[in-house]
């Protein structure tokens, strides 16, 4: 056990008269999606001239492949009645999609129920023809680039993992990003085990087993969340057909961009959270954060819960891992 985890034991020692229950969960996790065989310049000249046998590799001709993909996301929202909007600036995304999430929650479905459109930076390639004269007249230089283009974010409810978010980039590389966070996994794995619970915004105040809270925890696995992503992918991604499939490696290989795993306290009452809070932000004023680490108190509205306690707090303390992509 390190100096983090012989301090929290500490705190539960200390404060454990006034907590209910205490769990541990990967919280927020943010993933990148990069497809193997079309990542490098000279992949991409390799698909479009060996695979397809495009002989010029062109601006027009990636253009052509972010058309027809915008045109596939077009009539799967217009097939499946799911509403896609641009994205309005100063809008909080998560907040304004909940009327829709709340509709698939009401009827017990899953599926995608909300699609923005945005206007980001992202991934790309700049094609420019040669200075001077090659021996190859058909021959382009690729190279990567950064620019800004639109990018698509599905809002899906996901049987295994919950409410997600995958957002795709409508240029070559398509590069895909996952948002998910841990405690819509669990509130899948107590629904499925039958375990009550109340739940507020992102952190469970109320559970009829702890002990099936910390095993629902435990449960998320890098092989879980790859299935679940690669489903989403192949469903939603870009398209590509069998030959191309066969002929070309098209799996995604995936990396970590940010992660945070959180220790959550759940107290009795509201006020010894306010005076913990106020103390930890005396100190944080006083000594340097340690770097890395992000730590956050919370204390959503009480709300009746279901035991006969009148109110509930919550403190998560949640290192912060971001790794650079």
């Amino acid at each position: 056990m390190g100096l983090r985890g012989a301090v929290m034991e500490l705190f539960t020692k200390l404060f454990g008269d006034l907590l209910v229950f205490v769990y541990h969960c990967f919280d927020r996790i943010v993933i990148h999606g990069y497809l193997s065989g079309l990542s490098r310049p000279e992949q991409v000249v390799y698909f479009f001239r060996q695979v397809l046998g495009v002989p010029v590799v062109s601006k027009e001709v990636l253009s052509q492949r972010t058309t027809d993909y915008q045109a596939w996301v077009e009539a799967f929202a217009r097939n499946h009645d799911i509403p896609i909007e641009w994205a309005e600036k100063g809008v909080r995304k998560e907040d304004y999609v909940q009327p829709w999430l709340r509709k698939l929650v009401r009827r017990n479905a899953y599926g995608v129920y909300f699609i923005f459109k945005s206007m980001e930076q992202g991934p790309s390639f700049r094609i420019t023809t040669p200075k001077f004269p090659t021996k190859d007249p058909n021959h382009r230089i690729l190279a990567r680039q950064k620019s800004r283009f639109t990018h698509n974010y599905f809002y899906i409810r996901d049987e295994v993992l919950g409410p997600m978010v995958m957002r795709v980039a409508t240029f070559f590389p398509f590069q895909t990003t996952y948002y998910l966070n841990g405690h819509n996994f669990i509130e899948q794995e107590l629904n499925r085990k039958k375990i009550a619970f109340r739940k507020n915004d992102n952190a469970f105040l109320a559970v009829d087993d702890v002990g099936g809270l910390q095993a629902a925890a435990d449960k998320l696995s890098p092989a879980i969340i790859r299935e679940r992503l690669d489903y989403w992918t192949l469903i939603l991604g870009p398209k590509f057909s069998a030959k191309e499939r066969k002929k070309i490696n098209l799996s995604r290989f995936y990396s970590i961009s940010q992660i945070e795993y959180c220790r959550n306290f759940i107290f009795k009452k509201n006020f010894p959270i306010h005076k913990l809070f106020e103390r930890s932000c005396e100190l944080g004023t006083r000594s340097p954060r340690s770097s890395g680490s992000d730590y956050t108190a919370r204390s959503p509205a009480s709300s009746p819960p279901s035991s006969s306690k009148s109110s509930t707090a919550t403190m998560s303390i949640a290192p912060t891992s971001r790794t650079r992509s």
